[in-house]
């Protein structure tokens, strides 16, 4: 497998600005953007085996550009645990589009999202004139939508952000398993590639997440009344999207609902709902035929 590029943006903020970074694929001269953003407590490099598959499979030349939102991976942390949201986020992936564009020009721009990194693609697609290079064609939801399920919210809310130390990227991988088995079936090998780049080392020895635990803060601030208010707004970026929509959602979701996802074929974008078999929330993407779905609807006409 061929590897990603590290490259960083700087982000304006209240108290200056931050660096996101992101993982590049793909000929960095190409004119087809694709870009791949992860969920909450997940990191770019989740999408390594899509990207290579994309890259060596396309009939031309792509770049695939998969940000480690801020407060994960390799991204700063930000000094104000409140500005961990999905505004912050959308204000970043513009500045981050509005360099690869200065890089090299962008004709063609795609974003696949899962989860959080779908309602940041919700917020650029469905606000009708942000500075995008060029709008959103295509838009892929990966087992996220407008109205997002609270035992879901309550269940990632009981681990996000607690203090860990593992041994070993083996404990590591156990116990991230025991969290995310409704991520669907993986083999050992695929789930430590999942999982390695999860962890960085911790001082006093050992291994800890990557990610900045504050980033659980506004999220466990999160009512559920809140929440409801916000479906609202959810679902006018939704009903304004006009990029070509796939909704993809795990069979067993709790994220998700199967309501949710039928109302979202029916209105705004009309997104075209494939429902995964032995998969909750969220899809990893890393399986043949979820590789396979995502390959056709992005290039299906060229292939």
């Amino acid at each position: 497998m061929s590897h990603p590029t590290l490259n960083y943006v700087p982000c304006p903020d209240a108290t200056g600005s931050h660096r996101m970074a992101y993982w590049a694929w793909g000929d960095p001269a190409a004119a087809h953007v694709l870009v791949y953003v992860h969920g909450l407590a997940r990191q770019g490099r989740d999408f390594d085996v899509l990207a290579a598959d994309f890259v060596a499979r396309t009939p031309h030349p792509i770049r695939i550009i998969c940000p480690d939102v801020v407060g994960r991976g390799q991204s700063d942390w930000l000094s104000d645990p409140q500005a961990y949201q999905i505004p912050t986020y959308a204000a970043d992936m513009l500045a981050l589009l509005a360099q690869l564009q200065a890089q090299a020009p962008i004709q063609t721009l795609d974003w696949l999202g899962t989860s959080m990194g779908g309602l940041i693609g919700l917020a650029l697609a469905g606000q009708p004139g942000l500075p995008l290079p060029v709008p959103l064609r295509r838009l892929v939801l990966n087992d996220v939508g407008p109205v997002i399920e609270w035992a879901a919210l309550q269940r990632i809310g009981a681990y996000v952000g607690q203090p860990v130390r593992f041994a070993d990227e083996a404990q590591a991988a156990a116990a991230l398993w025991l969290i995310s088995s409704s991520f669907g079936p993986h083999t050992p090998e695929q789930w430590l590639a999942l999982s390695r780049p999860m962890l960085k080392p911790l001082p006093e020895g050992g291994l800890g997440l990557h990610y900045d635990p504050a980033i659980a803060v506004p999220f466990r601030a999160l009512t559920q009344a809140a929440a409801q208010a916000g479906e609202a707004a959810l679902w006018q970026l939704y009903d304004q999207v006009n990029a070509q929509t796939l909704v993809l959602r795990g069979a067993q979701s709790d994220l998700l609902s199967a309501a949710t996802a039928a109302a979202m074929a029916q209105r705004g974008p009309r997104g075209r709902v494939v429902e995964l078999p032995g998969v909750g929330h969220a899809p990893t993407l890393v399986a043949q035929d979820q590789r396979d779905t995502l390959f056709g609807f992005y290039f299906g006409s060229e292939a």
